[in-house]
């Protein structure tokens, strides 16, 4: 009875992540909102330049990757249940608030870059480590995978609600009505989470695949992290790899715009919420493939499908072949999120890993000072995005060299 009884309960913890992460995961949406605050005054947008409008969004990231860091401390510490409940006040604060700024940079970036941006870091930073501790480690890809895909799969609710909501609200009273549904949903189902009483062992399964075999979950500090060298490679593999996923993401309508020709508002807002789709099917897939092949091999193909993607994205000059492409980045880049907690998970264990996984979470914030903001400069100065799909291209080339240098470190140990 006992051990069913953990099983439900483990259940319970393990959709309440999903579902908390789909309720403020509001960035992904971004793309849809950037095009409105982009498009003339007389058009009922703000007419900012693209650098204005992913402003927000980039701070937003580089927040977001702070706050899980302390967000994470912080549950290490009291546990999950209250820190998610402050995550997501602050979320439909920040877009609320948003909402209320009107037609200024500033006030938008501060609401929700700032407010909205810290919200969403003690949200995300808390949801993955509860649940990990309920399941044996040979689930660990998969369940890493399905919370973060919440967050990813939030895009293709919040890309629909948002476009529905511009056309008869406009910008400002859509943000009102975003952050009010956020702050309701995600305070509501952050209570049904919270860690395993001490002692609680996971049952273990049948089959256990490669990389929970051979992981090895001594629980390290901080500081024991830091100075090694995996680490590093780690964290370079983290900035860049994301970096390339995050550029994609942020500017899809645009790319779509200008390079396809779309218009239709309609269809931008279906694309967009396809890059959900399959982003978020790509960290469940991804997590779960590193449980059979290893967390360095997912890793691997990840970087290589991406590279060659970015090598040919400039090419994708209709609707079918800007599908193909937005399908290789959703499943590269959301692989790379749901490997890289479960790959410091069994590197360094899971008593600090709050902590620890927020600090290599900073390196995905530096990913948003890298190649959106590259991408907004070179648009606004040539009209189109060629140039950053080489530079991506070039990124992930070297990635896989570290990839290879860091399984070279891993198999030393």
């Amino acid at each position: 009875m006992k051990d069913q009884a953990a099983r439900n309960r483990a259940g319970i913890v393990l959709t309440a992540c999903i579902l908390f992460n789909l309720s403020i995961g509001v960035l992904y949406a971004w793309s849809v909102l950037k095009s409105r605050l982009i498009a003339p005054i007389a058009d009922g947008g703000y007419g900012w330049t693209s650098s204005q409008a992913g402003l927000p969004y980039s701070v937003a990231i580089i927040i977001n990757a702070v706050a899980v860091l302390i967000g994470g401390r912080i549950q290490d510490k009291i546990g999950p249940r209250w820190v998610m409940t402050a995550g997501g006040t602050l979320v439909g604060l920040g877009l609320i608030l948003s909402g209320f700024a009107g037609n200024s940079v500033a006030g938008v970036t501060l609401c929700f870059g700032a407010l909205t941006g810290v919200g969403m870091g003690f949200g995300y930073g808390c949801a993955t480590p509860p649940a990990l501790k309920w399941f044996h480690p040979s689930k660990k890809g998969l369940v890493s995978g399905l919370i973060v895909g919440g967050f990813g799969l939030s895009a293709v609710l919040y890309a629909l609600i948002t476009n529905a909501l511009l056309g008869g609200l406009g910008i400002e009273k859509t943000l009102i009505c975003l952050g009010a549904g956020a702050l309701v949903i995600s305070v509501s189902i952050a209570q049904l989470i919270k860690n395993p009483s001490p002692g609680y062992i996971p049952a273990t399964p049948a089959k256990i695949g490669q990389a929970a075999s051979s992981a090895q979950s001594a629980d390290a500090t901080l500081s024991e992290m830091i100075g090694a060298k995996r680490f590093r490679l780690m964290f370079l593999m983290f900035l860049l790899a994301a970096s390339v996923g995050l550029m994609v993401i942020g500017n899809m309508t645009k790319i779509a715009e200008t390079q396809v020709g779309v218009s239709d508002a309609t269809l931008l807002a279906a694309i967009v919420s396809f890059l959900a789709i399959i982003n978020s099917l790509g960290r469940v897939a991804g997590g779960q493939i590193s449980d059979k092949i290893g967390r360095i091999n997912a890793l691997f193909l990840a970087l290589a499908l991406q590279m060659l993607n970015m090598a040919a994205f400039a090419f994708y000059r209709n609707l079918p072949a800007l599908f193909l492409g937005i399908i290789l980045v959703g499943y590269c880049y959301g692989s790379l999120l749901s490997v890289m907690p479960v790959l410091c998970a069994d590197q360094w264990g899971l008593k600090n890993f709050g902590l620890n996984y927020g600090v290599l979470f900073l390196a995905w914030g530096f990913a948003g000072v890298i190649a959106p903001i590259i991408a907004d400069r070179i648009y606004d100065a040539t009209g189109s995005f060629n140039a950053t799909y080489i530079i991506c291209a070039i990124m992930m080339g070297a990635m896989i060299f570290a990839n290879y240098l860091l399984k070279k470190d891993i198999e030393k140990r």
